[in-house]
């Protein structure tokens, strides 16, 4: 029923990460190339104003200033509309940016858009994952299998390690 897609990044750490530009909440095109200099956590969630998304993205905005810091910068991407965005944003006071991909585009580059599975009902959606990318752009991690609650300390936390 669902065929899967070919990923165009593969995933190596020292890998440069794809381009792409993609709206944020506003609706202004968001490129990557516009965070070279910075370290760059991108990452990938389900949907707007769901539990574990909301949780994630409320531990993103509580350590903004650990974040700052560190000089990472944190792009959110989902599937939702810009209009999505731009209400979960000011629900939750949001401190960061939000980016659209309805089109599918990036998600799939990035290899998180997957086969889902949910009461025994198979589905596509966007897995919970993260790339931590250097000031070049480069992957410098993966984190698959995110845990929403522990993710934004843990990445601060990995941030070390690459100093």
């Amino acid at each position: 029923m669902f065929m899967k897609k070919e990923t165009i990044f593969q995933k190596h750490i020292g890998e440069e990460a794809p381009y792409f530009e993609l709206p944020d909440q506003n609706g202004t095109a968001r490129s990557l190339l516009e965070y070279r200099g910075k370290k760059v956590l991108l990452y990938f969630y389900p949907k707007d104003m769901t539990h574990g998304c909301t949780v994630e993205a409320q531990g993103f905005r509580d350590l903004e200033k650990e974040y700052a810091e560190k000089k990472i910068t944190v792009l959110g991407i989902s599937t939702d509309s810009v209009a999505s965005h731009k209400k979960f944003c000011d629900k939750e006071s949001l401190n960061f940016t939000l980016l659209s991909d309805e089109k599918k585009k990036v998600v799939n580059e990035y290899g998180v858009w997957k086969e889902k599975s949910l009461y025994g009902k198979k589905y596509m959606g966007v897995m919970r994952e993260s790339f931590l990318l250097d000031e070049k752009g480069a992957l410098l991690k993966h984190y698959q299998k995110v845990d929403p609650i522990t993710h934004p300390a843990e990445v601060l936390k990995d941030v070390e390690t690459f100093a």
